[in-house]
């Protein structure tokens, strides 16, 4: 593990209906890379062929912050998974636990993460297990809506965010360099 300073690492879950959820993600990556930390966001359920904002931004911080996509193109509907989509999500739960026990990392953000669960992309029990063996010096963000009670449960820092209001509803689409 890397030597630094945090003592403890601890488990946040960044969940609901609202926007913000991977942003706030990344605001703390950026923060910890700022104190000389380094941190892996692995990113369940994106997988579209071009670069995301968030992927152009961060390559002046590499090695200390990477992010990678894990999901195959396009969207996942509830009820409409495939077989890839389900080898995707567990390939990257693997590559997460791989990560986690070679101590380069001092933050480990899984983006997506709950919804991959709420989709049954991955099994919970597979998550739980891996939060169970967490080095203690390493900190673990999950992100993504209906995160389920045992996540919340686990979880040290539980943020819920609400959504009040979103031009979405008025017809306004993702925009680049906003949304994605």
């Amino acid at each position: 593990m890397n030597m630094n300073d945090l003592g403890r690492g601890y488990i946040q879950l960044y969940t609901g209906d609202g926007k913000g959820k991977t942003t706030a993600s990344l605001g703390l990556a950026l923060r910890a890379v700022g104190r000389g930390l380094r941190v892996l966001v692995i990113q369940f359920l994106k997988g579209d062929e071009l670069p995301s904002g968030e992927e152009i931004a961060v390559k002046d911080l590499a090695p200390n912050l990477e992010i990678r996509r894990r999901g195959a193109p396009g969207f996942i509907e509830e009820g409409r998974v495939s077989g890839k989509d389900r080898e995707l999500a567990g390939a990257a739960l693997e590559e997460a636990g791989r990560e986690m026990e070679t101590g380069s990392w001092d933050v480990i953000i899984l983006d997506e993460i709950n919804v991959a669960v709420h989709f049954d992309l991955i099994p919970l029990q597979d998550v739980l297990s891996l939060l169970d063996r967490k080095p203690e010096g390493l900190e673990m963000v999950l992100t993504g809506r209906r995160a389920p009670q045992e996540l919340i449960d686990r979880a040290d820092l539980v943020t819920e965010m609400r959504e009040v209001k979103h031009y979405y509803h008025s017809g306004v689409p993702a925009r680049r360099g906003i949304e994605k």
